[in-house]
């Protein structure tokens, strides 16, 4: 299921960057860097380097991100302006993971970094645990 909302910098990508963009928008769990070079495979030849730069550069873009605790690649889900918090919740039994944004916990973040003169960059927040219908 693609999203239908517009993301900026979409236009700017080449042809393999839109190709990762699209697998990572298809598919429904995260997906590791050899699994997104696997399903590029399967449509002609393609080294590890590229892939792992078409990743970078969605990251890069807001386009995708990348989940620290699978060591894997998500699209986003939710346009995010600049500083703006990527939150996952991870079920660590069916492998479901869903973006979310909180303001609240946004804020917070900010007002620490800001209390300790520190400047992010990037935030990622990952919750695992069990997804609703692993916990019935």
């Amino acid at each position: 299921m693609v999203s239908t909302h517009h993301h900026h910098g979409l236009e700017d990508l080449n042809e393999t960057q839109k190709r990762v963009h699209r697998i990572l928008c298809s598919a429904q769990n995260p997906l590791s860097a050899y699994e997104v070079l696997d399903k590029m495979r399967a449509k002609g030849a393609v080294t590890p380097p590229t892939v792992y730069r078409s990743l970078d550069k969605l990251i890069e873009k807001g386009l995708a991100h990348r989940l620290e605790s699978l060591n894997a690649y998500v699209a986003c889900k939710h346009p995010h302006h600049g500083h703006d918090m990527a939150a996952f919740a991870i079920c660590e039994n069916c492998g479901f993971v869903k973006e979310f944004t909180d303001p609240h916990i946004s804020e917070r973040l900010s007002h620490w970094s800001d209390d300790h003169d520190f400047s992010a960059k990037k935030v990622t927040v990952e919750i695992r645990g069990r997804c609703a219908d692993c916990t019935k």
